[in-house]
């Protein structure tokens, strides 16, 4: 198709015809800027030479001007391509940049190192930080991203976002705020890496840039990022983060304040304010220039308030005129930062009109001829390509490294001796044997970071990581602030830098308010880059209930299903400690070899729990695996092997619930019972509960969660789709119900005489 558009309007300062109010505000904009070249009439200097300033007391020179003119030109053709070419069904994303092109400036003045979480109106930014390398095509990588292609390098074809492997943009989707505390947490883990001798993989001064727009500068998650990176300059403790606050006013449809986030952040302490035009290229590179400057050479967190508008509405969907005034929307287009740019290069004799608008249709030539060739290029067609970057899994690497064992030396070192070694001490419970975990992942891989509320010195509030800062140092062992949102953030960052967090969030319950860091973001990169970027960690969480004197909600929480609905998240739950052990091996060895996140739910009932059958017998008490011993990925354990003639399901506190209601089955009915004990609860692995369940004659499903979307609900379908669905089954399930205070609790979650009267039932029919 022809790339020049059919259609035309008037100057917005001239009179616009009723007819025209209905015109597609893109198109007004497009013809907008050709009207005013060709109407300028200022008077040009001499054209000044590539080194010299653009004018007189501007930052930029003229080489500098013209290379963020031709990048603001090539973000708005990508825009307008985009606007015509969706309604062909050649491009599935409109949410563009107009307005904000003067983030090029931010590309222009940081490197291709500096890590870069951006706000979706980045389209300048990319454009110019392609500069910084050569042979990348800022416009045709863009096209391929819009098309939803395959071939596209940043997501192949999962999404449109801003992302490069090459310069450091870490792929997001429509993030609002969500991206704020994994970008700090970025800058606190450049200079965590420093202090630990940890080799970067980018220089040693980076600073990370984030940007967002003025409306998600008001979400809690923003201001959670504010905090703690005020929390951590108040403790003089370095955190080079660029916040870029994208200011147009506007948020969809929800206005603004006029002043409000100058009003909101230029006072704030411990977070430094700048501002700058991002409408005006040869007024604002000055400042842009002094708040980068300050934040790569004082290491504090740095508040970059850019000038920004919106024209052409919040998406192609946008119908602005329907609630903005005609009036309204002239002026907003009149402030169109292209429309100043071009009035530089004019007034500054470094281009005449013919020259302008020659690099502006030849730019809207390269955008929709991008387009068509990206349009025929392959997509995604295949349910497997579509997932695969999903959740990388290779067993036998994980294995292998799951069960590397030659760090004897170092583990001689943290133990104290041959004799004092874990597997060397008698059987232990739970909470020790998670403990020596701990110390002897921290003795494999140097680069592992613990923090959470209370882990440092207390050791936690069930003394799970106690010792841990005591002999390896506060540096990789400390106590964070009371923020889960903050802690998952920074979780994210270590990981950005070749480092392996271990986040502890102290009780399950306090996860849900921070649930979105590993849904929306650590557990879905991997998707969105196209298995270019991971974050891997092992997010440690205490949970569960059965606590006696110790409770509510809160503290007895059993409800896993936000955890069971993030894609890719790897769930494993020990009840022992020996499988406590023998699974954090392999966990760590996903992160390490495929870059993965997982949860490591540990249920608080069980921390301490000594005995199985009677006081004193000890039964919950195990040795302490090996360090060449592992636990596969999916492997359940099985207690009663070829009895048949009931298998139970069940996991964390309802393994030792059911070993002991077996035994009460068998003295009432003569059933020899075999229990399953999961272990993996995300992904559950069906060929696994298939299997268990092909011989039984009857099932029980024992599961500690709620009767809705438990992991019960997961076990009965594997079953059921597996052709077993016709044997007898039973489900043991807690009530819907937040649970309640003291004694009262135990009526809502399942118990052992619960196990044994579901058995009675399948016993009458």
């Amino acid at each position: 198709m022809s790339a020049q558009p059919q259609y035309a309007v008037p100057h917005p300062t001239n009179p616009i015809p009723a007819r025209m109010k209905g015109l597609n505000r893109a198109e007004i904009c497009d013809v907008n800027f050709t009207e005013f070249v060709k109407q300028w009439s200022g008077h040009a200097q001499a054209r000044p030479a590539p080194g010299e300033a653009i004018l007189d007391g501007s930052a930029l020179d003229a080489r500098g001007f013209r290379e963020l003119f031709e990048s603001q030109l090539v973000s708005r053709h990508l825009d307008l391509m985009a606007r015509v070419l969706r309604v062909q069904n050649k491009v599935f994303y409109t949410i563009g940049s107009s307005g904000h092109e003067g983030n090029a400036m931010v590309a222009r003045l940081t490197r291709h190192t500096d890590p870069a979480f951006l706000h979706y109106r980045s389209g300048g930014f990319m454009a110019e930080r392609f500069r910084k390398l050569p042979g990348l095509d800022p416009v045709m990588d863009s096209a391929l991203s819009f098309a939803a292609s395959k071939d596209d390098p940043a997501s192949g074809g999962r999404h449109k976002v801003w992302g490069s492997k090459p310069l450091w943009v870490l792929p997001q989707t429509s993030t609002i705020a969500s991206h704020l505390p994994k970008a700090l947490g970025t800058a606190i883990a450049i200079e965590t890496g420093k202090r630990l001798g940890h080799a970067l993989p980018i220089p040693d001064d980076s600073i990370t840039i984030c940007s967002f727009g003025d409306a998600s500068s008001n979400h809690a998650t923003a201001q959670t990022a504010f905090n703690a990176a005020a929390w951590t300059a108040y403790q003089k403790l370095p955190a080079p983060a660029l916040f870029v606050c994208e200011d147009n006013g506007i948020g969809i449809s929800v206005k603004t304040p006029n002043g409000w986030v100058a009003r909101n952040f230029a006072q704030r302490p411990d977070l430094d304010y700048f501002y700058a035009d991002g409408l005006d290229l040869a007024n604002g590179y000055g400042d842009v220039q002094r708040a980068v400057e300050h934040c790569r050479r004082t290491r504090r967190p740095t508040f970059l308030h850019l000038r920004t508008t919106r024209i052409m509405g919040h998406a192609g969907t946008d119908f602005e005129i329907e609630w903005r005034s005609i009036e309204e929307l002239c002026a907003v287009e009149a402030t169109d930062p292209l429309l100043r740019s071009a009035a530089i290069a004019l007034e500054s004799g470094l281009m005449t009109k013919d020259e302008v608008l020659a690099l502006y249709e030849a730019t809207r030539k390269q955008c929709f001829a991008a387009a068509e060739e990206a349009d025929r290029r392959p997509k995604l067609d295949q349910l497997e390509e579509v997932i695969a970057p999903l959740a990388p899994y290779t067993a036998k690497a994980v294995q292998q490294e799951a069960q590397r064992a030659d760090y004897a030396q170092r583990r001689l070192e943290v133990f104290g001796g041959e004799a004092k070694l874990p597997e060397n001490q008698p059987p232990r419970h739970l909470a020790i044997q998670i403990n020596n975990a701990l110390h002897d992942t921290f003795a494999k891989y140097p680069e592992t970071l613990l923090f959470g509320e209370d882990v440092a010195q207390k050791g936690g509030v069930y003394t799970v990581t106690k010792g841990l800062q005591k002999a390896f140092g506060p540096r990789r062992v400390f106590n964070t602030l009371l923020d889960e949102t903050m802690i998952l953030g920074m979780a994210q960052g270590f990981a950005n830098v070749g480092l392996l967090p271990i986040p502890e969030i102290q009780y399950l319950a306090y996860f849900h308010n921070a649930c979105d860091q590993i849904r929306g973001e650590a557990a879905s990169l991997q998707f969105f880059s196209n298995n270019q970027y991971a974050n891997p960690m092992v997010v440690r969480i205490a949970g569960l209930g059965y606590q006696r004197g110790f409770g509510g909600h809160f503290h007895n929480d059993n409800s896993i299903t936000a955890l069971r609905d993030i894609p890719g998240l790897v769930v494993g739950c020990p009840s022992r400690g020996d499988d406590a052990a023998t699974m954090l091996r392999t966990l760590t060895a996903l992160a390490k070899v495929d870059g993965r996140v997982s949860v490591f739910l540990e249920p608080i009932a069980l921390y301490m729990t000594k005995d199985l059958y009677e006081p004193g017998d000890g039964g919950w008490l195990t040795s302490y695996p090996k360090p060449d011993e592992a636990m596969a990925l999916g492997e359940g354990r099985v207690y009663g092997e070829g009895n048949d003639d009931l298998v139970i399901f069940t996991y964390g506190n309802g393994v030792p619930m059911s070993l002991r209601a077996a035994r009460a089955i068998e003295a009432r009915h003569g059933w020899k019972a075999r229990v399953i004990d999961l272990r993996w609860l995300v992904p559950l692995n069906e060929n696994y509960i298939r299997e268990q369940a092909k011989r039984a004659k009857r099932i029980l499903i024992v599961d500690e969660g709620r009767h809705s979307a438990g992991v019960g609900e997961g076990v009965l379908t594997a079953i059921a789709e597996g052709g077993f669905g016709a044997r007898p089954f039973q489900r043991v399930v807690g009530v819907d119900t937040y649970t309640p205070l003291a004694g009262a609790a135990f009526l809502v979650i399942p118990g052992e005489d619960d196990i044994v009267a579901a058995a009675d039932v399948l016993a009458q029919g």
